[in-house]
This record gives C-alpha cells, sequence and structure tokens, in this order.
C-alpha cells in the first residue's frame, strides 16, 4: 500500500511541475520538462572514455571516499560541539548568522583577490552574467562558481570549455567550500548536502582532468574536463553520503546519459569502500547523534550468546481489563511521552495474575480519556462511549499530550473498560529467546513493542526499537554519544 501511495504521488507531482513549466515556458500541453535538477546532457563527442580510464576513475572514487570520510568526521566533531554548547534557540540562531557572515566574507574576498576573468561571448549572457571586478566584455569565473546558484554552478561545471576555470581558481574555490558546506551541515536552518557535494566533487573532478590534460600534453577528448567533473561529483557525494545503486539512478537520470552508468557504479563503489574503512556515512552518523532508534539489516555479531531477557526493559508498567481513570491518567503523566506501549493483563483478583491478555498503545488511552470513555463504575449497566475509527484517524498523527486532557476529581474515580479497544494478539517472545530472533521479528514486522513472557505467560519485561539500537553502538559510540548529551 506504501508503494502505491509513492508511485501515484510521484506520478503526480511530475504531472503537476510539467504542468506548470509547459505554461511558463510558453509550451502550453508539452510535458517532456526533464524536471528541476538536470545538468545537462553530454555531448556525443564528450561521452567517450576507454579501458584504460577506469583506473583512473577509480583513482578518483578512492580520493572521493578519502575526502568524504573527512567532511564526515569535521562534521561529526562539529554536531557534537553544537550538541554540548549551541543548544538554546539564541545560540542557534547567533551561529547561523556567523555562518552566513562568514560565507559572504570569504565569497566576497575570494571575487575580488581572483584575476580569473574569461571573455564573454555572445550567446553566455545568460549564463554568466557576474561581470564582478573583471573589464567590460568579461566575467568572472569565480564569481560565477560562487554566486550562481548550485544547480548552474554545477552544470557550467560539466559542460564548459576547458579554458573557463584556471586550476588556481578551482583549487582554491574547492577547499573553501569544503570547509563552508561542512560548516554549514547541522544548522537550524533548511539545508541539505546533495548539491554542495556535487559542486565540491564537481569542482575538484574538473580540476583534475584540466591537470591532467597538462601532464599527458594532450587536448585529446579522453581528458575532457567536463567528464571527469562529473566522475568527481559522484565521487565526492558517494563518499559523504555512501548511497550507490539510488545515487547512480540520480546521476544517470540528471545528466540524461546512461554512457557513464558503468564509470559512476565503479566510483560509487570505489568511494563507499574507502569511505567505510575510516568512518560511517553522514547521514548514519546524525542518527546516532540524534539517538533515532534506526536498525542495522542484520543483528549485531557478538549478539548471539543474549536473550530476550537481557535486552529488555523490566519491569512493565501494565493495565488491568477494567482500570481506574485515575490511574490511567497518573501513569501517562509519570512515564515518559516514549513510553508508548501498555501491556494488558486480567483484575489482580484473578487466579492468572500478570498473565497478558493484550496491548493498549498510549495514544489510544489519549483519546479515550479525551472523549471520556468511561462509567462510573465497573459493573455498571450504563454503556460507555461507542467511538469509531475516525476518532483515533482525526487525532493521528499528533496526538495531545497527557497535560492537556483534563479529568475531574470525581472522573478519576470511574472505571475504563480496555478489553475492546486494545490488541488482542499481540507479538510476545519467551525469555530465553536470542536476540537475533528479537532483532529479525522487529526488521521484518516493523515492531515498536516486543512483550517478553515466562514460561506461565506472565509478562516480565517489554523490548522495543531504543533496547535493540543501543547495541549497534558498541561501548565506544555509546560513551561518545553519552559525552556528547552531558
Amino acid at each position: 500500500m506504501l508503494t502505491w501511495r509513492i508511485f501515484f504521488a510521484s506520478m503526480m507531482s511530475t504531472f503537476t511541475l510539467n504542468f506548470f513549466l509547459s505554461i511558463y515556458n510558453e509550451k502550453p500541453g508539452d510535458l517532456s520538462n526533464p524536471g528541476l535538477i538536470n545538468f545537462g546532457r553530454f555531448d556525443s563527442d564528450s561521452v567517450e572514455y576507454n579501458l584504460y580510464e577506469i583506473p583512473l576513475f577509480i583513482f578518483m572514487g578512492a580520493v572521493g571516499g578519502l575526502l568524504g570520510a573527512l567532511f564526515n568526521v569535521l562534521n561529526y566533531w562539529l554536531t557534537i560541539f553544537r550538541i554540548r554548547y549551541v543548544h538554546r534557540p539564541c545560540l542557534q540562531v547567533m551561529e547561523a548568522m556567523l555562518v552566513a557572515a562568514v560565507t559572504a566574507t570569504v565569497s566576497f574576498a575570494m571575487i575580488y583577490f581572483s584575476n580569473d576573468c574569461q571573455p564573454l561571448g555572445p550567446d553566455q549572457t545568460a549564463e554568466y552574467p557576474l561581470q564582478l571586478f573583471c573589464d567590460d566584455g568579461e566575467y568572472n569565473s569565480m564569481a560565477t562558481a560562487f554566486f550562481n546558484t548550485p544547480e548552474r554552478s554545477v552544470r557550467s561545471l560539466f559542460h564548459n570549455s576547458p579554458d573557463t576555470y584556471n586550476p588556481l581558481t578551482l583549487g582554491v574555490f574547492t577547499l573553501s567550500y569544503f570547509f563552508l558546506a561542512c560548516w554549514t551541515y547541522g544548522l537550524t536552518v533548511s539545508a541539505g548536502v546533495f548539491i554542495p557535494s556535487l559542486l565540491i566533487g564537481a569542482a575538484w573532478g574538473r580540476l583534475f582532468g584540466i591537470l591532467l590534460a597538462a601532464i599527458t600534453s594532450s587536448g585529446s577528448i579522453w581528458a575532457d574536463p567536463g567528464k571527469y567533473a562529473l566522475i568527481g561529483a559522484a565521487a565526492q557525494l558517494g563518499g559523504i553520503v555512501r548511497m550507490t545503486l539510488s545515487l547512480t539512478v540520480i546521476m544517470v537520470e540528471a545528466t540524461g546519459n546512461v554512457t557513464y552508468g558503468l564509470p559512476i557504479m565503479l566510483v560509487l563503489m570505489t568511494a563507499k569502500i574507502v569511505g567505510d574503512y575510516f568512518v560511517e556515512g553522514l547521514y548514519d552518523i546524525h542518527i546516532k547523534l540524534q539517538s533515532v532508534p534506526f536498525l542495522e539489516w542484520e543483528a549485531p555479531a557478538t549478539s548471539h550468546s543474549l536473550t530476550a531477557r537481557e535486552v529488555m526493559s523490566s519491569p512493565v508498567t501494565c493495565f488491568s481489563r477494567i482500570e481506574k481513570v485515575g490511574t490511567i491518567v497518573d501513569i501517562l503523566s509519570n512515564t515518559s511521552t516514549n513510553h508508548n506501549g501498555f501491556p494488558v493483563v486480567p483484575r489482580i483478583s484473578d487466579d492468572n495474575e500478570g498473565r497478558i491478555c493484550g496491548l493498549i498503545l498510549r495514544s489510544q488511552l489519549i483519546v479515550l480519556l479525551k472523549h471520556k470513555v468511561f462509567v462510573e463504575r465497573a459493573q455498571s449497566r450504563l454503556q460507555q462511549r461507542r467511538l469509531q475509527l475516525k476518532d483515533f484517524r482525526d487525532a493521528y498523527p499528533r496526538f495531545p499530550p497527557i497535560q492537556s486532557i483534563h479529568v475531574s476529581q470525581d472522573e478519576r474515580e470511574c472505571m475504563m473498560d480496555l478489553t475492546q479497544f486494545m490488541n488482542p494478539t499481540p507479538y510476545t517472545v519467551p525469555q530465553e529467546t536470542s536476540l537475533p530472533r528479537v532483532f529479525k521479528l522487529f526488521r521484518a514486522l516493523g515492531l515498536r513493542h516486543l512483550v517478553v513472557i515466562d514460561h506461565e505467560n506472565r509478562v516480565v519485561g517489554l523490548v522495543t526499537r531504543k533496547d535493540l539500537a543501543r547495541y549497534h553502538l558498541g561501548k565506544h559510540g555509546l560513551e561518545e554519544l553519552q559525552l556528547a548529551q552531558t
């Protein structure tokens, strides 16, 4: 169902975008626009590559992996610094203003001291409008790289003639943009790393192509700078985010040519292998720093000797089938908002005390309290107010906090029957179940809670995703995470 929803949403968004672009381009009805992220199609002469270039591409992939690992390490320590010291909103705003001021100062200083002025052709007015500190009829290459939109800068690095940028401009731009992008990622602003990584890689990839042509003293097609700019962009982005298959498709789609499919795949695999040797991908680092319980593909290698008893959270807060409203409110108020699942057991007076008979979620209890679904006495003949599925759907996904639910003192003495609202068949495992088996249940079924029971079907613990995710950090990673959060 989710796959079909994604497919339908993608189809509708593509149609809507092409429809309005056709009106903007004064071609109503033309739905063949390639999209917003388009780096231009490579000419037939510039897409050729030979067998002896494959080692060069692999070498560039290794360079991209090294630079990506350096980027991730620097950003990792910068993020730890932000978590510890820049956590107030006023400090976050001040940091964003500082980054903006430093970026503007560095870019203007580099443009001012740059003497890379190129002649402006008659058909390049729209592509290079930046004359800054150059004579009439010329444009500033450094200003073109800095002050164009990043997408247009990437496109110019891919498709311009070899003499558009000199090596010094590309080298200085790569160095400064690398550190500025590393500083910017993680600010409390809407910013990403995708296009900046492509721009950094395209700059040093084009520099590599220019130097390669100078070393070989040949203007042959195999040393075309635009071709190596594309390979460098893929290597840099792959070294930072460690994507392979999806990034290959994105690069092929953005350039409109499948010819470079094999080199891009080789480059991305090399960048991932080299980068993973030093540090994880940027997204994986931030997932762990934010304590998001994201599970890996496989259980930890050292987990086969562990059981559910050693992983579970215990003791577990349970509710009776018929529970007092005041008890529910107190438990929801005193437990953490991250505690979302509560096993349901029979009443204390029953012989099968503690045996699980269901599971109810915090969100369900809040909806029941909000709609006053309770009666005065447990054996009352009055019927509880009946809820429909729409009542729960209307509250999703932002369920109100328990503090916003007003319950009077008289209502606290009322009783709530959880039988018709709980999940009567929750997933359970014996306490001797191995951790890899528990892990596979969470991965395969998409669970949030797993009730642990003993041989008499009594509740002894509860396993959550956070209980499993902490084992992937390892001792060293857990200590670093705790250090960052203190």
